[in-house]
């Protein structure tokens, strides 16, 4: 992710330690977001004829007041763990796939080469590492319990306890319902589902910051706030297209399986339902927290990482040089 052709490729420690700071940044700053978010989209307000469903500031309100404002870092704990596998692999896989597509003559990689390295970091991903993680979250986001009462336990306690009672009572592969939707949500916007989230997320980012480097030839690097602007374009064009995906991810990630019946009729039934009792707009419930978390999430994590890899990169060069010089 540098300027310049002539630099030496970030390794990969760069990767996890700077993709795992900016991943973690992430998310704490937008996890209520996304906490209203899995709300809305498990909602069943406004089914009745004559009524709305509730918005955005209304759910987000009405949180705070049934179960205190902790409630919306509810599943933090399962995020925060699957932050530096999940950034390790997400930047990791996308140069390793970028420099697979490259030119052998002059190492240059296309923007459809880049497209596609941004799929495959969106889907290997999803499998490796999101899937569980949001599993393991929505189940904690979807408890309406109040952290404020102690006499009040939730099915799931924590993240551990999460995984723990999942495996238990549903199986192993209860972790990895609605693997297919959230690879095919990560691989456009880096997931219209989680495969073509990657690609569009990753090849924008790439081709906006290629452009700003034009524009700004005497600069070495980009100032963060030039990286944060890129991330919030380019992490701002996947939710619109991948929205009735991850709402059905959502509820097929929440319910618990049926005897007999395959993950393909699970998501048609969800789909049909929804359409049939709460219409198309249904589709796109939790669209605005979605968008205000992904959009600024994308710019917290590129600014970061673009700032951390390259402070470790400035740094490595006197690590070994003061080890060679004893």
């Amino acid at each position: 992710m540098s300027r310049s052709g002539n630099k030496k490729p970030v390794g990969f420690p760069t990767h996890i330690i700077a993709g795992g700071i900016a991943g973690a940044c992430e998310a704490l700053a937008c996890q209520p977001l996304d906490t209203i978010k899995v709300r809305m989209q498990l909602s069943k307000s406004g089914r009745a004829p004559g009524t709305k469903p509730r918005g955005f500031i209304a759910t987000g309100a009405y949180i705070m007041k049934r179960e205190t404002p902790l409630a919306l870092y509810k599943g933090l704990g399962a995020v925060l763990s699957g932050i530096v596998p999940k950034m390790a692999i997400r930047f990791a896989s996308f140069e390793a796939y970028k420099d697979f597509l490259a030119d052998k003559e002059t190492g240059k990689t296309s923007l459809g080469g880049i497209f596609v390295a941004g799929l495959g970091a969106g889907v290997t991903e999803a499998v490796a590492v999101v899937t569980p993680m949001e599993v393991v979250k929505i189940r904690l986001q979807a408890q309406h319990h109040s952290l404020a009462d102690p006499l009040e336990t939730p099915k799931y306690r924590n993240a551990g306890h999460a995984v723990y009672t999942i495996v238990r009572e549903e199986g192993f592969g209860a972790l990895y319902r609605g693997v297919s939707l959230t690879a095919l949500r990560q691989a456009t916007n880096q997931g219209t589902s989680i495969a073509i989230r990657s690609g569009a997320n990753f090849t924008a980012y790439q081709e906006i910051k290629k452009f700003a480097h034009r524009m700004q030839p005497d600069l070495p690097e980009l100032p963060s706030y030039q990286h944060m602007l890129i991330g919030l374009i380019s992490g701002a064009m996947g939710p619109f297209s991948n929205a009735p995906i991850d709402t059905i991810k959502t509820r097929l990630q929440k319910a618990t399986a049926i005897p007999g019946q395959s993950a393909v009729q699970r998501i048609v039934g969800i789909a049909a339902d929804m359409w049939r009792v709460e219409g198309v707009t249904a589709f796109y419930k939790g669209i605005t927290p979605r968008v205000l978390r992904v959009a600024p999430g994308q710019a917290i994590v590129f600014a970061v990482y673009e700032r951390v890899s390259g402070l470790i990169e400035k740094v490595k060069p006197t690590v070994q040089d003061d080890y060679h010089s004893e």
